[in-house]
């Protein structure tokens, strides 16, 4: 069905509701109306990595990983698997009259803030630091939602619109204060791409101010941007009681009725909260017209007329066995293999078990299964640990032993004990084994949204990049035993792995992979796959020059901005392989100063003169000569290719002619003319990447 038919349909429906009908449509729990035929329906639902808060659901990486991919094919194909469970699971419910809360086909996602700086709990909701990265994946995401039948498979949210990242315990009063250059360089590209490219059908605003404005309600993000410049039709929701904050935190109104009159005026359609109960006391104190209310409704009802909730569908016969089914796990298992970054080898990777007696497998995350999930989750019939997946993968040929080694945060695993009293089972597995696996990190506890959590600062971001006091002395201790160790580092964000560095024979980011991500990460350190993830954030060595965390100014923070060496960098990732670029050329004669009108194809050679098959992300990073350009290169374009041993191939790309323009101080995307350097290569071209793979960028300059 086309929008211009579900408006009108919907138009139709909405003009014949009263007004008390018309206020218990805009709450996320929208009533039934028995004379018009339209059954309740509840708004919320999420579909982060998988189906969420619903029950049984494939739970695939953790969005921060899914990052780490590098790869729009997969998301859009995750997208799919993800919106295909939710309807099947919808038409089951709706077949018993369920129509609870997370039983709907609107996923709340994907969250397609940046992620700015590593202390923000959220941050692994996201797809990373780059909005180049998170556009080109946000896209292919909400395409897999949404699909391309004749109706909506699910109506995608890309939230929370805008400049949001954190601190999470201010989020209900905080104002984020950024300038015009940084809003439009950073912040608003990828929903821009969500908008124009994904189409997609709902936007989520977040709970703080910006510039003054709570977003929720905000004369410029919603009114003059989202609908004017991009063209946004479809409907806009609010974080859930975020519009209460208007009254009782940001002070911007004195009362309920007022916040509802301003959110409606903005064009926030649905309220998540209970603010729009308000809604009939407003409307009889004259604050709001019954206009305002069918211009909300029709936006919803057009909607829901999209997904087809009032026709036969396509989706309606998409059978339950879906959910959870064997190909979705497979792609589950597929994406956290992509997903995993090899950080350090010193060659003791890959693992080969017929040289292998004993493993020691130690660590809080070893054996976590809210190590694999991330948060936002569903929940799986089954789960396969780091711990479990090396056991299933050596069966009987070598032994494993395991300790936990130390509680995730606290200073002893057993209340009544002494400190550290799993040290010394710790140290002793180290002994009695030929290697060690070290499964180290956080999960959802410890990093997470603001009021889920319960780490020490009553809020889910972290305090800076250390591992918490029990798992630094563990990880200290093992480094001291003298046995060959490899870390596995499960979190959602940058640690501090300083120490990791120096001493593990080998480093690995896992994130969090699933919930069978043990069995990936298994298949990786004995190399029955050669990992290809890459980092979408940069891992610095410390956070000395960053700004503070509420400060929103991008100055040394992630690479585009960053002015010190970082550990490991963004886009940085090893693999078992030996991968290379051996020519870059522009695929026909570009005058630069034409560029403004197109993009720019290049033509690329890339080698693996290595003995095993891998993939690797081509990346392809421009800096124009202009005062206002970011610091660093930024990225313009990436693509997976697959490369077997010995394998040469040419492969295209288009880079868009925005990454030929900079971004002024009023915010607008100008095209200088002034020329620009073109770099190609398997990882960014800082002088960092170069010397921890030995390989740099081939540079062209137009």
């Amino acid at each position: 069905m086309n929008r211009q038919e579900a408006v009108r349909r919907a138009t139709e429906l909405v003009e014949q509701m009263s007004v008390e009908e018309l206020a218990s449509q805009l709450r996320f729990d929208a009533d039934e109306i028995p004379h018009l035929d339209i059954p309740e329906y509840n708004w919320w639902n999420e579909g982060l990595h998988g189906v969420a808060r619903a029950g049984t659901a494939t739970v695939f990486p953790q969005a921060i990983g899914l990052g780490a991919t590098f790869d729009e094919e997969l998301l859009e194909r995750i997208g799919v698997a993800v919106s295909t469970e939710a309807r099947a699971k919808y038409n089951e419910n709706e077949k018993h009259e369920d129509r609870d809360i997370y039983k709907g086909i609107t996923l709340w996602s994907p969250n397609v803030n940046l992620f700015r700086d590593p202390r923000w709990g959220r941050g692994h909701e996201t797809y990373g630091e780059d909005p180049t990265l998170i556009a080109i994946l946000g896209v292919a995401y909400i395409k897999g939602l949404q699909g391309e039948g004749e109706y909506l498979r699910t109506a995608a949210c890309a939230k929370h619109f805008a400049v949001h990242s954190g601190p999470e315990e201010k989020r209900h009063y905080f104002d984020a204060k950024v300038s015009m250059k940084e809003l439009w360089e950073t912040y608003l590209p990828q929903f821009e791409a969500c908008v124009r490219e994904g189409k997609v059908e709902a936007v989520m605003g977040a709970y703080n101010r910006t510039n003054g404005e709570p977003c929720c309600a905000h004369s410029y993000l919603m009114v003059e941007v989202l609908r004017k410049q991009w063209g946004f039709q479809g409907h806009y929701v609010s974080d859930c009681w975020a519009i209460r904050d208007f009254h009782e935190h940001h002070k911007v109104t004195d009362r309920p009725e007022e916040s509802v009159r301003l959110a409606l005026e903005m064009g926030c359609d649905v309220n998540c909260g209970c603010t729009y109960q308000k809604i009939l006391n407003a409307y009889e104190e004259g604050l709001i017209s019954k206009e305002l209310l069918q211009k909300s409704a029709i936006r919803l009802f057009t909607t829901r007329f999209l997904l087809g909730m009032f026709d036969e569908t396509e989706y309606d016969n998409i059978p339950y066995e879906v959910v959870e089914c064997r190909e979705h796990i497979e792609l589950s298992i597929e994406a956290a293999c992509k997903s995993v970054v090899l950080l350090k080898n010193d060659g003791i990777l890959p693992l080969n078990k017929k040289k292998l007696k004993t493993i020691g497998v130690i660590g809080p995350n070893a054996n976590s299964r809210e190590a694999l999930i991330g948060n936002y989750h569903g929940t799986a019939s089954r789960y396969v640990t780091v711990l479990e997946g090396i056991q299933d993968y050596v069966g009987d040929d070598v032994r494993v032993l395991y300790s936990e080694g130390c509680h995730l945060f606290l200073d002893q695993v057993e209340k009544l004990a002494r400190e550290d009293d799993r040290i010394s089972e710790a140290m002793t597995v180290a002994e009695h084994s030929d290697l060690v696996i070290l499964c180290l990190g956080l999960d959802e506890s410890l990093e997470g949204e603001e009021g889920d959590t319960g780490n020490a600062y009553a809020s889910g971001d972290k305090q800076g990049l250390m591992l918490p006091p029990s798992q630094q002395r563990l990880l200290e201790i093992v480094a001291e035993m003298g046995v060959p160790f490899i870390v596995c580092m499960m979190a959602g964000s940058a640690m501090d792995l300083n120490l990791a560095d120096n001493r593990a024979n080998a480093v690995l980011q896992t994130w969090y992979p699933g919930a069978r991500g043990g069995k990936a990460v298994a298949d990786i350190l004995f190399g029955e796959i050669s990992p290809s993830g890459k980092l979408p954030v940069t891992i610095y060595r410390n956070l000395q020059g960053m700004p503070d965390f509420d400060d929103y100014s991008m100055k040394n923070r992630t690479y585009r901005f960053v002015e010190k060496a970082p550990l490991y960098p963004f886009g940085y990732g090893l693999n078992y392989a030996d991968t290379l670029v051996t020519r870059a050329e522009l695929t026909e004669d570009v005058v630069y100063a034409q560029t403004e009108e197109q993009s720019v194809g290049v033509e690329v050679t890339v080698a693996n003169h290595g003995d095993v098959f891998t993939e690797d992300v081509l990346q392809v990073y421009v800096q124009v000569e202009d005062i206002n350009e970011v610091p660093n290169p930024k990225l313009a374009v990436f693509k997976r290719v697959e490369l077997a041993p010995g394998e040469e191939k040419m492969v295209t790309l288009e880079i868009p002619r925005r990454a030929f323009t900079v971004v002024d101080e009023e915010g607008k995307f100008v095209h200088t003319g002034r020329g620009a350097d073109i770099y190609v290569g398997f990882g960014q071209p800082d002088e960092r990447t170069k010397e921890l793979t030995g390989k740099k960028c081939l540079k062209i300059h137009i």
